[in-house]
């Protein structure tokens, strides 16, 4: 059985964004995407499974990635820095996407069931990283107050860095939120 082509599903991805753009997301239909794409309505099935999912690819490996870089911080390492880092390693590929983000993030919030899938994604983000903190050491409720507010400065970083005309870095917006954390949490 042959390989599929590299880059596969960023493809899929670009032809899905240029089509929900173009016609809209209710309109566009796998099969379109997987020929906008040079591909085939199987191997689009190969490695999504519906054309919401798309819209969020790699979930599950980023989400695993930041688990086992927050399971693996140094023990000094405080549990924001920890989740800080976590997120900062993964940033360049956020960055080396940021116009097809942009795009992205116009479909999402144009359409509630991609935003409650959207959600959805998160909550397990904060999962992962409270399941994270857990493993090294940090009693509950600290682990998940951590995760929570750990994911909404990602959400809010994210949103800095799509709206910055200045194209600041994600590394950039992720370390200003949480400075913006650690600096709110010192003055309570």
């Amino acid at each position: 059985m042959g390989r599929w082509p590299g880059g596969t599903q960023e493809r899929l991805q670009e032809a899905a964004i240029e089509l929900f753009t173009e016609r809209g997301y209710e309109r566009t239909t796998v099969a379109e995407i997987a020929t906008r794409a040079g591909l085939t309505e199987r191997t689009f099935y190969n490695h999504f499974a519906d054309k919401r999912e798309v819209l969020f690819p790699g979930q599950d490996s980023f989400i695993a990635k930041v688990r086992e870089a927050v399971g693996a911080a140094p023990a000094e390492q405080s549990p924001l820095d920890a989740v800080n880092a976590a997120f900062i390693a993964g940033s360049d590929w956020f960055d080396q996407r940021r116009e097809a983000a942009q795009r992205r993030r116009h479909i999402l919030d144009a359409h509630t069931d991609l935003r409650e899938r959207e959600w959805a994604k998160l909550a397990a983000l904060g999962e992962a990283i409270t399941a994270a903190l857990r493993t090294r050491g940090i009693p509950d409720p600290a682990a998940t107050l951590t995760a929570a507010v750990s994911v909404t400065a990602y959400q809010l970083a994210a949103a800095r860095w799509l709206a910055d005309p200045q194209y600041g870095t994600l590394g950039h917006h992720l370390h200003t939120s949480f400075e913006d954390l650690h600096r709110t949490a010192r003055s309570w």
